[in-house]
Formats: structure tokens, C-alpha cells, sequence
């Protein structure tokens, strides 16, 4: 028997191998980025490249701005380019059915802005939200794009899409700011200054010119294109950290510091008081020194020889950081320009020969430079011992203006003022120094028994830190950074400088020109007004001639003052403390603090008292009753003096008022409102940031105090009180003053309180 074997084949399907899977997927990596998700894509690559450009305007060069947004960008579109491919690859070798292109646009978007932004302020939060929020809006831009580009979506709906984006750019440009308070306020009738304007030019034809080591590449001007050649300094003694890269920047050393400066100079023959203008610590391949211009030729044009001196090669870089003791070696370089000017002033074949009047200087700093500026005043407390300045008590520094400066402590040591004018502006606004640190060095400025000179602050409302500097831009820190600073409402650059220009013009025209008219202004300021940009203003002032009655800075006890006075109290909460800045650090002033409950009934008193009478002027009686205030209202839960309303109750509380109550000797009592002189303004509270959120948690916390305690200077003429009640006579002596609050809740701290005598107000 024959078996017969049959054999069934069965045909299988060939195995794929993996290699081969990989590469069918690498082949259709781009299969889902059609052409509406590539035209999308223009919104994530936008946003990329704009934060590339941020970056580059944070990181100059010194080879330009076009340069460096241009690489940065060509850098960030190449990194996206590579990043995007690398993402999509990944997706599709993993196979994820998504625009594996546009995909990894976005994540290239969310890593490359995250480390721009925390490399630039090192907070993992508010780096990560910014880039959510950044590269969100590219995303929805770009898909908006991709729909109105898009064959398969209608007329009627891209038109609607364009009108919902029109409406929301309206918006969003006339949305009112809750965050943002307006203040409002009537301000009385004053009697304004007559004389000309001081912010406007003067009657001297100007010449300018610059002086430099001849040698500097970057700028011309002290270069191959200088008038003068100055020498070089060695900074070495105090320069320990200067990086070769720096050198290499600037082709000189801490050894060879240049000595550049640009000049403005009334033309003509005659001696003039000589100014010098100093910068801060903006980025060092950004110069500085040419963003006084406007203050060097308007100084010039009214009689000053002013010079913006260089110091840019101190200043930081991203690139190499900045040298060690920088602040020490700022004031120093002023003195040394100080000598090389007067060697020049004794050269006849300089302009300088025979033109400076080496008896009236004048030293005006912004910044680190208003620090510097102090600095070099008090140049002993740190150069004592260096011999190469032997000769400097020779230039006599008469007056120091002090623009938004710093006051950081150097080598255990602060600057102290003596018998020096000193004037120091400082904006609400200012996002760099953002604590008035100029009334640190205000409280530090002291004068002997009736000397002739004074000092005085400005607070102004809108103003930032950046626009006293015409190259400085309009932010006060650094891109990327600065995108995150809010600028609405600020006041116009060229409007903050208004203000640069009228005070420190009238500053040095009653310290160095000895002009008596614009005093006035340093008093109160609403004798200017019609000069000033419409702002609320605060000042601060103080002469030699005030006899003082209390400082508060004697000793911890509340109840005794100088020359065997008493301070009491009565229906208040009273206690002396140390004035705080918006970091809660000290200002180096002591006040009394006076708060007020809502007893609408009561009258709350605070009294100062003598046995036999207070201290009067040498010259004779009391003629003028000064005294500084500032309203702390807003570190209570009810702002009465502002006027603002308690949330918890729902009522608007009364206004706090305070009245002032002079006795004289013999026992005459008159009392007048302080609001017949002078109202009390609400102190500005700043919103700097994009996002209340931000102002809390951007660079540590800096910007989360709205505010802080300003003071602005009273004066009160006896005159008023004795019109008042003609059987009042301060000239028999004064026995008690007593601040009388009624009305509302408040809180207020009173400081420097003193009398002036007859024409102690004057100067000279």
C-alpha cells in the first residue's frame, strides 16, 4: 500500500525588520505638519526670536545694537531650527500622530525662554510663567494666522477673527490699571518765584569740547578725534579684580585708567564755577557719559564750565562682570579729573587757562555716581593716606546733587556731609534704586551753629531711575528683564528731565552764583510749579540757620528733648522710631510717630514743651517755625489722609486734620490748620510691574512695598499766627507747641522740627 504525503505551504508575510520601521518613520517625520500647522508655526518662532532679542539687548557687545539683535537672532533662529527637527525626529520615532514640527517649535520656545529669563533673575516661577505666557501668545497668534490663511475656513469667519482682535487690542490699550492710584489733590494759592526760569538757556554762547587719552577705540572722541590729551591713573591700590577680557575690550588695565571727559564751556573771557557730572553703573559697552548733554549745555549756557566725565569701564558687563571696589574707585576718579583740570587750567594753550574758578565746584552724580559724588566730598574718610591726592584741598566742592543715588556702606564706612549744599532727586517710579536712599545721605549732611549752607530733597511721582539719562531708554533694569517693568502712567523722558534741569540748574545758581531768588524753590516747591511738569511733588529742606527744637535722634527716650524740653501726648498712640525705607531697612533718621484711632469726638494732641521757653535764633526772635511730616496712613488698614475707603465697613472715614497751636511765654495761645499752608498729600504708591503677582515675587520681593515714608518740609511764619491773634508774641519766647489731630484715622511722623529767624531763610 502506497502512502501518498501531502505538504501544505503556508506563505507568510516577510518580517520587517526594526531598522527598517525606524526609517519609514524618519521618512515621514513631517506627515502631519501640513501647511496650516507650518503657517502656525510663525507665531511660537516669533516668540522665540523675540526672546533672543531680549537677551542681546541685555548682553551688548559694544559693537552696536544692530549687531547684536541681528546675531542673536540668526543665533535663536539656528537653535530653533536644529531644536525643532531634533523634537520632531524623537516624536516620530516614537510615533505620536501630532505636527511633530510645530510641536517641537513649542517646547524649543518653553526651554530657550525659560533659561533667558532665569539666568537673567534665577526664579524658577516666575521664569516658568513667563515662558507659558510668551510662548502661549505666539501660539495663538500663529493659529490665528494659520486660520485666516486657511482655504477651509470662510470669509465671514476670518472677518470675525479680525474683529475679535482688533477689539481686543483696543482693549487692552485703554483698560484702566486698578493697581495704579491716581492722586488727586487741590494744591493753595502760593506766591511763585518771578525770576526767569531757570531750566531755560542763559545768555552765554556755549563751546564744547572733550578732553581723553587719545587711544580709545570705542569712542572717538577720546581717541583719534579728542582735543586734549589727559593723562592716565593707576588704579591699582584699589583694583584687584579686572579680567583680561575687560583689557582686552578696552585695551587698557586698572593701571591705565583714562581720564576722559566731555566739556561744555561759556564762551568769552571770565572765571566760572566748575560742575562735574558723573554716571552710574548702566552696562559698560552702553556709555553713559553722554546722556547729560542736556544738563552740560544748559549749566554751560548760564555760566558754568560742566564736564560728564567717563567712567564707563567701571560699569558691568555680562561678559565680565565688574571690578572690585568700583564704588571707591568712582569717587576717586573725580578727584582725579579734578587735578588733571587744574593742570590744565594752568596750561595757556588749553581752553580751560585762566577760565576755572577752583573755589566754587560743584559735583553732580546719578546713581552710583550720586553716591560717588558724596564720596569724593568726604574724600578723607577713604583717601587719607593716598599721597597721590595731597593737593586736592586746593578745588573747594561747594555743593553735591545727588540724582537717584545709592548709599551702600564701603569699607564700613557711610559719606558724611559737612558745611556742603547738597540737593538729591529721587522718582515714585524708579525700578533701579527704588528706595530713596537720598535721604539717608540727607539725614547724614549736618551743618555748624549758622553756617550758610543747606540741603533739600525732591520726591516726584512719576519719575523712573533711567530717564535723567538720555541713553539710559525708558526701564530701569536691564532686557530681559525690563520687558517685565510696567510703564503706564509714567511720565515722558523728556519732561522727568524738565525737572533734572530746573532744580539743578537753580541749585548751583544759588550755591555757586549766589542767586537768592530761586532759594524759594527748595522751600516749597509750589513756588516753581508753573516750571515743573504737573506731578505730585514732596521736598525736604533744611538750612544752618535752624535752630533745632527736636530731632528725635538725642537718645531712646520719647519724653525728654534738647535743652530740657518735654514731649506728651494725650488720646494718641505715640512713639519715637528710625523712618523706613520700602525694604524696611533704616534711613538713619529717628521720628515721632503719632496715630490717630477713629475717635471723631476727641482731639489728639502731641506737645512739645519748655519751662521757660524753647531755643530761639542768636539774631533774635523766632520768625519762621519749620518742621518735616510724613503721612504713613498707608501702613494702616483705613488710609483716611488719602481719603480711601474702609473695606471693612463700607463708610468713608472723616479726613484726618491737624491744626498747630503755638504758646507763647506769657501765656497767649493761637492755633492754625496746617492745611492753610500746606495740605497733606498721600505719598505715591507704585504698581512697577506688569502684574501685582510680579511686584511681590520679581528680584526677591524688591518691588512689594507700594511706598514708603517721605517727609515733606513745613514752613509756617509766626507772621500768619500773630495776624491770627495780634496778643500772641513769639519774640517774648515760645513755651509749647502742640499738634492738634481731629477728624479721622491717621497716621503721621514728624521730624527736624526748628525755627528760623529773621531772614535765616536766606543763605548769604
Amino acid at each position: 500500500m502506497e502512502l501518498e504525503i501531502r505538504t501544505e505551504y503556508v506563505i507568510k508575510q516577510p518580517k520587517i525588520p526594526f531598522r527598517s520601521k525606524l526609517l519609514e518613520r524618519i521618512r515621514r517625520t513631517y506627515r502631519y505638519d501640513t501647511a496650516f500647522w507650518r503657517i502656525s508655526m510663525a507665531g511660537p518662532c516669533g516668540a522665540g526670536i523675540f526672546a533672543f532679542i531680549l537677551a542681546a539687548l541685555g548682553m551688548p557687545t559694544g559693537l552696536g545694537t544692530s549687531f547684536d539683535t541681528l546675531t542673536f537672532a540668526f543665533i535663536g533662529t539656528a537653535a530653533l531650527f536644529v531644536a525643532a527637527h531634533l523634537v520632531a525626529l524623537i516624536l516620530a520615532l516614537i510615533g505620536l500622530p501630532v505636527p511633530r514640527l510645530y510641536l517641537g517649535t513649542i517646547i524649543f520656545d518653553l526651554a530657550a525662554v525659560f533659561l533667558i529669563f532665569y539666568q537673567e533673575d534665577e526664579d524658577f516661577a516666575i521664569s516658568a510663567i513667563v515662558s507659558g505666557a510668551l510662548t502661549l501668545a505666539g501660539v495663538i497668534i500663529g493659529l490665528l494666522a494659520g486660520l485666516l490663511t486657511s482655504r477651509k475656513v470662510g470669509l465671514r469667519i476670518k472677518t470675525c477673527l479680525a474683529g475679535v482682535l482688533l477689539l481686543a487690542g483696543l482693549t487692552a490699550a485703554v483698560w484702566p490699571d486698578p493697581n495704579e492710584p491716581v492722586i488727586s489733590f487741590e494744591v493753595p494759592a502760593y506766591s511763585e518765584i518771578t525770576a526767569l526760569n531757570p531750566g531755560e538757556p542763559g545768555n552765554y554762547h556755549v563751546e564744547s569740547f572733550y578732553y581723553g587719552s587719545g587711544n580709545d577705540v570705542w569712542q572717538p572722541e577720546y581717541g583719534k578725534d579728542t582735543d586734549l590729551i589727559s593723562s592716565s591713573v593707576d588704579a591699582s591700590a584699589y583694583i584687584k579684580k579686572w579680567s583680561k577680557f575687560r583689557t582686552f575690550y578696552w585695551g587698557f588695565d586698572e593701571q591705565a585708567l583714562p581720564l576722559n571727559g566731555r566739556v561744555w564751556m561759556p564762551e568769552g573771557s571770565g572765571s566760572y564755577p566748575l560742575v562735574l557730572i558723573v554716571h552710574g553703573n548702566h552696562l559698560m559697552e552702553d556709555y553713559s557719559d553722554d546722556g547729560y548733554s542736556y544738563l552740560g549745555n544748559l549749566l554751560a549756557s548760564r555760566g558754568f564750565i560742566a564736564v560728564s566725565v567717563d567712567e564707563n569701564f567701571l560699569n558691568y558687563s555680562v561678559w565680565t562682570g565688574i571690578p572690585d571696589n568700583d564704588m571707591k574707585v568712582r569717587a576717586w576718579m573725580l578727584l582725579k579729573h579734578l587735578q588733571q583740570i587744574g593742570n590744565f587750567a594752568a596750561n595757556p594753550d588749553t581752553p580751560f587757562y585762566g577760565r576755572v574758578d577752583f573755589g566754587q565746584v560743584a559735583l553732580i552724580g546719578h546713581s552710583r555716581g550720586g553716591q560717588a559724588v558724596s564720596m569724593a566730598s568726604d574724600y578723607k574718610r577713604w583717601f587719607a593716606a593716598d599721597k597721590t591726592l595731597e593737593d586736592i584741598g586746593q578745588y573747594h566742592i561747594r555743593a553735591i546733587a545727588a540724582i537717584a543715588p545709592t548709599d551702600k556702606k564701603i569699607d564700613g564706612n557711610y559719606a558724611k556731609l559737612k558745611n556742603v549744599n547738597y540737593l538729591t532727586l529721587q522718582g515714585a517710579r524708579d525700578g533701579d534704586v527704588n528706595d530713596f536712599d537720598g535721604e539717608r545721605q540727607y539725614a547724614r549732611t549736618s551743618f555748624s551753629a549758622d553756617d550758610s549752607s543747606f540741603k533739600t530733597s525732591l520726591y516726584i511721582a512719576d519719575a523712573n531711575h533711567s530717564q535723567f539719562n538720555t541713553g539710559w531708554g525708558g526701564r530701569d533694569i536691564s532686557y530681559p528683564k525690563g520687558i517685565l517693568l510696567s510703564r503706564k502712567d509714567l511720565m515722558p523722558a523728556a519732561e522727568q528731565r524738565t525737572i533734572a534741569k530746573v532744580y539743578i540748574s537753580a541749585f548751583l545758581e544759588t550755591t555757586l552764583h549766589r542767586q537768592e531768588q530761586y532759594l524759594p524753590l527748595f522751600l516749597d516747591y509750589r513756588t516753581g510749579l508753573s516750571w515743573l511738569p504737573e506731578t505730585a511733588y514732596f521736598n525736604r529742606f533744611e538750612s544752618g540757620k535752624m535752630v533745632s527744637w527736636a530731632r528725635f535722634d538725642e537718645d531712646l527716650n520719647r519724653m525728654t528733648l534738647p535743652g530740657g524740653g518735654v514731649a506728651e501726648g494725650q488720646d494718641i498712640v505715640w512713639k519715637e522710631e528710625e523712618a523706613k525705607n520700602r525694604r524696611q531697612s533704616g534711613k538713619g533718621t529717628r521720628g515721632a510717630v503719632l496715630e490717630r484711632d477713629d475717635q471723631t469726638e476727641v482731639v489728639s494732641t502731641y506737645s512739645l514743651s519748655w519751662d521757660s521757653a524753647a531755643p530761639s535764633p542768636v539774631s533774635g526772635p523766632a520768625q519762621t517755625l519749620s518742621f518735616s511730616l510724613s503721612d504713613r496712613s498707608y501702613e494702616m488698614n483705613t488710609m483716611s489722609v488719602s481719603g480711601n475707603t474702609n473695606e471693612d465697613s463700607g463708610d468713608t472715614p472723616q479726613k484726618l486734620d491737624i491744626e498747630v497751636e503755638l504758646e507763647s511765654r506769657d501765656g497767649v495761645t493761637v492755633r492754625l490748620p496746617l492745611s492753610n499752608f500746606m495740605p497733606i498729600l498721600p505719598l505715591p504708591e507704585t504698581s512697577y510691574t506688569l502684574h501685582p503677582w510680579l511686584d511681590l515675587h520679581l528680584s526677591d520681593g524688591k518691588y512689594k512695598n507700594p511706598t514708603e515714608a517721605v517727609f515733606q518740609t513745613y514752613q509756617l511764619p509766626l507772621a500768619a499766627f500773630i495776624d491770627a491773634n495780634p496778643e500772641f508774641t513769639p519774640s517774648s519766647g515760645i513755651s509749647r507747641l502742640t499738634f492738634r489731630l481731629t477728624g479721622g484715622t491717621g497716621r503721621v511722623m514728624l521730624d527736624d522740627i526748628g525755627v528760623y529767624g529773621e531772614s535765616q531763610l536766606l543763605p548769604f
